[in-house]
């Protein structure tokens, strides 16, 4: 039986509700607010735990040079191919993003759509930040986009569990977890039961999984950067426009971070 993971297009339609060049857009706004003018503008951009590589395809389309890394072969080589047929340069790495070594800095790493959820220790928690401080060029910011705490912990969730996809010729409907997914109050850990039905002209297929996920708290990220050494927070934003984190509006805990002198 494979999972969502295991079929990369399937993957990509269920999350394609984001808005990929206007949340290009904030990033790079927020690295010209938040870099020295005198580092000049980005240049190199590293998208980790990437996925399809949406964002990173966006960076390198802009004229960024564009890495992508994930775990998963079959998400590797979907991202490979998107690249090539989208026309643009994108360098692809399968790699653990806690255990990466790729020899050279970026000035910018992204990691998108709370992958860090996939971490489910402090000390890989710790491990891949250490990663990406050791990645970062001198001038260098890692945004590290994460689910809002009151999706896991309020009575009022800011994002839905199920949602419709519809693309020409293809109709997508999406559960990814419910009220019966609760989270393990010692381990913040909750097994997501994932069920996405796709309906093309040839008839529906579906495709079910079980996803574990790891609920890290806006404290323990701030323990876990202290821990790590070598990064600090330079904001933090509750959306990728003007959105505090604690705002009422807020869906999404956004930080980013900056290497220490």
């Amino acid at each position: 039986m494979t999972g969502i993971y295991d079929d990369p297009w399937a993957y990509a339609l269920t999350c394609s509700f984001r808005d990929v060049a206007p949340e290009v857009d904030a990033v790079l706004g927020w690295c010209a607010e938040h870099r020295p003018a005198s580092a000049g503008p980005v240049r190199t951009v590293l998208e980790l735990a990437a996925g399809p590589a949406e964002h990173a395809r966006e960076f390198a389309r802009r004229g960024l040079t564009a890495t992508a890394l994930d775990l998963h072969p079959a998400m590797c080589a979907y991202a490979d191919r998107e690249a090539r047929a989208a026309g643009v340069r994108l360098e692809v790495v399968q790699e653990d993003m806690t255990a990466f070594a790729l020899g050279r800095r970026f000035d910018l790493v992204v990691t998108m759509l709370d992958s860090t959820s996939h971490l489910m220790t402090l000390d890989a928690f710790t491990a891949h930040l250490r990663r990406v401080a050791e990645h970062l060029a001198e001038d260098g910011l890692y945004v590290l986009e994460m689910s809002h705490p009151r999706d896991r912990l309020g009575d009022d969730p800011s994002v839905t569990t199920a949602w419709t996809v519809d693309r020409p010729g293809v109709h997508a409907a999406v559960q990814w977890g419910g009220p019966d997914d609760r989270l393990d109050p010692v381990t913040q850990i909750a097994d997501d039961h994932v069920t996405v039905a796709i309906t093309e002209a040839a008839g529906t297929r579906v495709i079910e999984d079980v996803v574990p996920y790891r609920f890290w708290t806006a404290t323990e990220l701030a323990a876990a950067i202290r821990l790590a050494g070598g990064l600090e927070a330079a904001a933090q934003y509750g959306d990728f426009g003007p959105v505090a984190l604690t705002d009422p509006a807020a869906w999404r805990m956004i930080t980013v971070l900056r290497r220490t002198a």
